[in-house]
């Protein structure tokens, strides 16, 4: 029934300006629309909803992510933004904080401005 509709994906924020701010401003991400509610996120043909919360604990996992062709390149152009990269202990990251899974994939962690983990992710070749 929903195979073939566009999803939607949702990331709370108890402050849409800095929000707004960090992922138009560094993530490069077109705002659709704004208001007192949400602020809202071109990402391909997908729809990024940045949505405002009172209250918000960050979940330690990843909340959102963008699969990429080159994530070495990505990342310099995300850290000359402001963008800082989580390193997690014993994960064996490279100095650019990107680890290899099992499979090849290459994979690296940010936080949005509320502690949202958010990700990179290159496919195996």
């Amino acid at each position: 029934m929903l195979e073939s509709a566009l999803p939607v994906a949702f990331v709370p924020s108890t402050d849409l300006g800095r929000a707004r701010e960090f992922y138009e401003g560094a993530l490069g991400l077109p705002v659709q629309n704004v208001s007192g509610f949400a602020c809202v996120f071109g990402v391909g043909p997908i729809t990024l909803r940045v949505t405002k919360v009172d209250e918000l604990t960050p979940p330690p996992f990843t909340v959102f992510g963008w699969e990429v062709a080159a994530i070495h390149e990505v990342i310099a152009g995300l850290a000359g933004h402001g963008v800082d990269f989580v390193r997690y202990e014993g994960m064996g990251q490279d100095p650019a904080g990107v680890w290899t899974a099992p499979g090849g994939a290459q994979v690296a962690w940010f936080r949005d401005p509320d502690g949202n983990v958010l990700s990179l992710t290159q496919p195996p070749a």
